[in-house]
């Protein structure tokens, strides 16, 4: 297992790279160029300065997250080549830097969806948390105007240039079924997959978070019988999964230990981290520790070790702790906790292979 750690560049983050470099294990940045549009290729200078950064700190930059999908392409819209050639562009520069994995998600409007950013734990930290019921009543604009009012940092799927078409946005969604939606992004990946073989990266998308419809969108990155038949709309490596443990685990009946076994050879990327579900279907971000929340994050860290898992892998969300200011969701802190708990159990289980061995 390749850890990695997610870094949203220079003056876009309070986390630096000597921090990241000195969390044990950690080998690379998972990065992105956070202030681009989504559809716009990616220059080639904006890429090589990160990869300098990253490799004046000893680390690399294997995994790009995300390269953002277009509406238009999420939408069919005849306008869709542009943003897929473009896309392709990008592709073929970040295979030339070494790139060998790039994330990406295909959920309409929003990337994840959130009704608090620092919701007090037990504890008193704070956390992301779901309100179900606000998220089922609540007029969606009204929710942005909740949320998304953060000007410290840059929100990954909340972009003010996404959020000020939101209304036409909800529009064109309207004509668009979860049928449609599968539709257009095998016209997605049949466009774009042969590219990525040609540059050695895997494409690994994201699930969606959380994994069922809101706001009368439709929503398709949910459940294990989804992710199959994704995989099998363009069956080759380079067509793959970012298997997110906290996204999936919203939804309790997703056994995300059962998926590792089952897409092993088709996971280049692995976001780990925890939630606890409540009852009316409400939930919270909690630590990795698999007493604190919903998810057995042993099962899964142990189901990645049984089936010799070499793929790159990240805590993906973390508490806010011992009072850091930080981006919602993702606390320096916390995430290098959650690697030291993960280490914990991938050693202690090498520990105890190696001794069956003797």
């Amino acid at each position: 297992m390749k850890m990695t750690f997610r870094w949203f560049g220079e003056g876009n983050d309070t986390v630096s790279l000597k921090h990241i470099k000195h969390i044990p294990g950690v080998e690379g940045i998972v990065w992105s160029l956070h202030d681009l549009a989504a559809g716009v290729e990616w220059p080639m200078d904006r890429i090589l300065e990160v990869k300098k950064q990253a490799e004046a700190a000893g680390l690399n930059i294997d995994v790009v997250e995300s390269v953002n999908i277009h509406e238009d392409i999420k939408l069919g819209l005849p306008t869709r080549d542009e943003y897929i050639e473009n896309f392709k562009k990008t592709i073929k520069k970040l295979g030339e830097v070494g790139v060998k994995v790039i994330c990406y998600n295909f959920m309409p409007v929003f990337d994840w969806t959130r009704t608090d950013l620092f919701k007090e734990l037990e504890d008193g930290s704070t956390a992301l948390f779901y309100e179900k019921a606000i998220v089922d009543d609540m007029d969606p604009l009204k929710l942005v105007e909740m949320i998304s009012d953060n000007p410290d940092f840059t929100m990954p799927g909340w972009e003010p240039e996404r959020l000020k078409h939101l209304s036409g946005l909800f529009e064109a969604y309207k004509h668009v079924s979860e049928e449609n939606l599968w539709d257009n992004l095998k016209y997605f990946l049949e466009e774009i997959i042969p590219v990525a073989e040609e540059n050695d990266i895997k494409m690994a998308i994201h699930p969606d978070d959380p994994p069922w419809p809101i706001f009368g969108l439709p929503r398709i990155m949910t459940c294990k019988e989804n992710l199959r038949r994704l995989l099998q709309l363009v069956d080759s490596p380079s067509n793959g999964l970012t298997l997110c443990s906290g996204s999936l685990g919203a939804n309790p009946e997703n056994n995300v230990a059962d998926m590792v076994h089952e897409f092993a050879d088709r996971i280049p990327f692995a976001h780990i981290r925890n939630v606890k579900v409540f009852e009316n279907g409400d939930f919270i971000e909690t630590s990795h520790r698999s007493q604190d929340g919903t998810v057995d994050i042993l099962e899964i860290v142990k189901a990645y070790h049984e089936v010799g898992y070499t793929g790159y892998a990240r805590p993906d969300h973390g508490r806010h702790i011992w009072d850091e200011k930080c981006r919602p969701g993702y606390g320096l802190y916390d995430r290098g906790l959650g690697i030291m708990y993960m280490w914990g159990i991938w050693d202690s289980l090498t520990r105890m292979k190696e001794q069956e061995t003797k």
